[in-house]
């Protein structure tokens, strides 16, 4: 099982490297996050604190836009591109169960999500260090940071596969994981945002939204590493609605992965339904 499932996961990281997924997954990440690290020295400066912790606080706002986004590209063709390119019905063909070749592919794009990210925020991390303006501290942060990208990442990459296992078009799968991305990262907030000026001090804001907030991976990763930084005085927003939640914003980790084992679940239980 463990042999069949790494097959298919070392086929996804030569396709990664061959197409240059893993080169500009991890440029991507590393020009946004020096630009960053270098643009945020008056924060440092201000509040005395570690310039390693500044450039987490906007990485967490940062990671929360790309790393879905490179899940998404990564895994929307995964079981539809493998129709369309007849290649479905001959993996199928061999000796390998349907939920086999789909933990292969996850394990695989995680693989090269994981690398992309070490590559990308580790060099920042390294600059930083190598110019004195970050502490060994510091780098704990950074750490943690990567490890909740990569579970974020994870999230993405399942509601990928289920997309990815609703159509036979590449096409189709693309345009639906843009339209997710858009409603999770960007309208989902928007909406909650609107529901709180409406009624700032109702029933909505009080006992609906901090559980909201956990529905969606995007903002429970961002709530839970602001929260582990204490970055209310940095960036505010969601590092400040922490300090309100009546639970431990440790929950948002559970959250990401009750969303991530519930999404495999749905994607296997749709690609054991395809007939190539």
């Amino acid at each position: 099982m463990f042999s069949r499932i790494l097959t298919i996961a070392q086929q996804e990281v030569r396709i990664g490297i061959r197409n240059r997924w893993v080169l500009l997954a991890t440029l991507i990440l590393a020009v946004f996050s020096l630009a960053l690290a270098l643009l945020g020295s008056a924060p440092a400066g201000t509040l005395g604190i570690d310039r390693l912790t500044i450039t987490v606080a906007s990485l967490a706002s940062l990671s929360v836009y790309l790393v879905p986004l490179i899940a998404l590209l990564l895994a929307f063709d995964a079981v539809c591109g493998e129709i369309e390119r007849g290649t479905l019905l001959m993996t199928f063909s061999c000796p390998i169960s349907r939920t086999e070749f789909l933990f292969g592919k996850a394990v695989g794009h995680a693989f090269v999500l994981t690398i992309a990210l070490v590559a990308g925020y580790g060099l920042t991390a390294l600059v930083l260090l190598a110019t004195g303006t970050g502490s060994l501290s510091g780098l704990t942060d950074f750490a943690r940071l990567i490890a909740t990208s990569v579970l974020l990442g994870i999230c993405f990459l399942a509601l990928g596969y289920v997309l990815s296992s609703l159509t036979r078009q590449s096409g189709t799968a693309a345009a639906l994981a843009i339209a997710a991305w858009l409603l999770l990262v960007v309208l989902y907030d928007l909406a909650l945002l609107g529901a709180l000026v409406a009624n700032p001090s109702g029933i909505f804001a009080s006992q609906v939204f901090p559980y909201a907030v956990l529905l969606n991976p995007a903002d429970a990763f961002r709530l839970f590493n602001l929260a582990a930084l204490g970055a209310s005085d940095l960036v505010g927003g969601m590092a400040g609605v922490a300090e309100t939640l009546p639970f431990d914003p440790a929950f948002a980790l559970v959250s990401l992965v009750v969303f991530a084992g519930a999404a495999l679940a749905a994607s296997a239980t749709l690609i054991r339904r395809i007939t190539p």
